[in-house]
């Protein structure tokens, strides 16, 4: 059972959690714990069980066994409308026959609030999400950016302990979201209201979350800071899934400080016992190309260069090595003469710049 926690206490703890339908496991014997104001991702493929576990936290759906926990007191007989959270849907699911005013106000009439504290909450949310001036629109009327920010205005209004996002800047172009992701980092420090996001894209939750819980087939991969997680995977698994990787496979040397591959001995750092299968974890960005070999105190692995990829700030150079193997290495393009297609090339890092991996 995969499990995480910190010292603090929790504001939502997940014991041993699982789900199923049809008898196919959607979320598997699964804890975790959230702390009160974070901002937290629950990150993974489709189908790996994220939007199973966000839909059990608000209430839709009931887990088949295990608990869900609110400051310490069992939430799973509170319906959603009965449990102190909101969520905002990846549809947005905006009233089209209600005003911008209207939308963000439903919640609080259902309260039975007086009108002037109606109108001063929603005033107040309008002027957060820089909505002024559009109170009287209509949802077709605004643009897609202005529709998230009535959802999120709708769904904070009513002050929620936690709020539940699910894939909310999905609809949104690729410029309007990048600027929307540090626009809710902002508002969730500035609220200090406990998030809660699903993703599929490892950037969005890399650039929100303050921790990321990475699943695949309904279980925790590993839990931590985005720095944590990129640095620092706990599989090949995570590696892959998060960023960019290359690996290279090969037995634990004498001491635990090598890794005897095909392409020889490679320096590692802490690779554990000797004899052990291993994988060594390399970022596309952590590796140098050299024309020559360099003289000693790195790791240097000759190999051709088969494809040059222009991104902008980067160029992403793919090499072939003596085995057939294809690496990857991200360079800056920085004004420095990039090799070309076919040159003869040098991969070189130290020891400290891979992850040595056993599962």
């Amino acid at each position: 059972m995969a499990k995480t926690g910190h010292a603090a206490a929790a504001l939502i703890r997940i014991e041993a959690v699982s789900k199923s339908f049809g008898g196919i496991p959607a979320v598997d014997d699964l804890s975790l714990d959230i702390m009160d104001d974070e901002f937290f991702a629950l990150l993974g493929p489709s189908g790996c069980g994220k939007t199973t576990l966000l839909r059990m936290l608000a209430g839709f759906e009931v887990p088949d066994s295990g608990r869900i926990l609110l400051d310490g007191t069992d939430i799973a007989p509170l319906p959603p409308h009965r449990r102190p959270f909101n969520m905002m849907f990846q549809s947005y699911a905006l009233f089209p026959h209600l005003t911008v005013e209207g939308n963000v106000a439903f919640g609080l009439k259902q309260e039975n609030l007086s009108r002037d504290e109606i109108a001063g909450r929603v005033a107040e949310m309008l002027a957060l999400l820089r909505l002024q001036g559009m109170g009287a629109r209509k949802p077709d009327q605004l643009s897609g950016g202005q529709r998230q920010r009535v959802a999120l205005a709708r769904a904070l209004v009513k002050r929620p302990r936690l709020l539940l996002l699910d894939e909310p800047l999905a609809a949104l172009d690729k410029k309007l979201r990048a600027e929307t992701q540090f626009e809710l980092v902002a508002l969730q420090r500035k609220l200090r209201t406990t998030f809660v996001i699903v993703t599929h894209d490892q950037d969005e939750a890399m650039i929100v979350a303050g921790r990321i819980a990475v699943m695949n087939r309904g279980r925790l991969e590993q839990v931590g800071s985005p720095a944590e997680i990129y640095e620092r995977p706990k599989s090949r698994w995570v590696a892959g899934f998060i960023g960019d990787i290359n690996l290279l496979e090969g037995k634990v040397g004498k001491g635990g400080t090598t890794l005897d591959t095909v392409h020889g001995a490679i320096r590692v750092t802490n690779a554990g016992s000797a004899g052990t299968t291993a994988w060594l974890a390399l970022r596309p960005e952590k590796i140098a190309l050299a024309m020559k070999k360099p003289r000693s105190g790195r790791n240097a692995v000759p190999g051709v260069v088969t494809e040059i990829g222009y991104l902008g700030d980067i160029s992403l150079c793919k090499v072939r090595l003596a085995n057939g193997a294809v690496m990857q290495v991200s360079m800056p393009n920085s004004g420095a003469e990039l090799p070309s297609a076919g040159a003869k090339v040098w991969l070189v890092w130290p020891a400290t710049a891979g992850v040595v991996l056993k599962q």
